[in-house]
């Protein structure tokens, strides 16, 4: 197992992330925070920034795809394959796309889910791919993407997300794969 450092990222992206992002308390249960980024992503300068520290340490011609989660990652990876030149892949949740898909099921802290891909259209063998999305938690939807580009012959450049929530295992869970965290909520 390789150990990869976290990308260091511009404080002043940190603290625009931060100065932006809407808390609410008890929200979507008692006792829990909710960081809001609709606020950074609405704001041009917000958004810029994210989208840089979201880009930072790959070139252009450095990757090939970005790949952004359902739904916020879309957003985000679209904008970032922008800024790299780039083509930019969808991976969905499970029944959006028609078949035949690639697939992977993975087990969250409330139930299962599964992420897909087109099977075909779209040949990923020895493409070089960066995952965007917009939350680390528990790194269970993350490793899923990662799990399924593997599976198509993809390899995984890095993982870029906006904010990591400590204390829930995410980092330790992705430890395989370079990561790039704007802030901590």
């Amino acid at each position: 197992m390789t150990e990869f450092p976290l990308t260091a990222v511009s404080p002043a992206i940190s603290s625009a992330v931060e100065r932006l992002m809407r808390r609410v308390e008890d929200f979507p249960s008692s006792g829990v925070q909710f960081c809001d980024l609709t606020p950074v992503l609405a704001d041009p300068e917000g958004f810029d920034a994210v989208v840089r520290g979201l880009a930072a340490g790959h070139e252009v011609g450095s990757i090939d795809y970005v790949a952004g989660l359902d739904a916020r990652g879309f957003l985000l990876a679209g904008a970032v394959a922008v800024r790299l030149h780039t083509g930019v892949l969808a991976i969905r949740k499970a029944g959006k796309l028609p078949p035949p898909v690639h697939s992977r099921s993975y087990e969250l802290e409330y139930g299962a889910a599964t992420l897909e891909l087109p099977a075909d259209g779209l040949d990923l063998s020895g493409k070089r791919v960066l995952v965007v999305d917009d939350v680390l938690a528990t790194g269970g939807t993350l490793s899923a993407a990662v799990g399924l580009l593997d599976d198509c012959g993809a390899i995984v450049a890095g993982l870029s997300v906006v904010l990591e929530v400590p204390g829930l295992g995410g980092r330790d869970r992705l430890a395989d794969t370079s990561l790039t965290c704007l802030t901590v909520a």
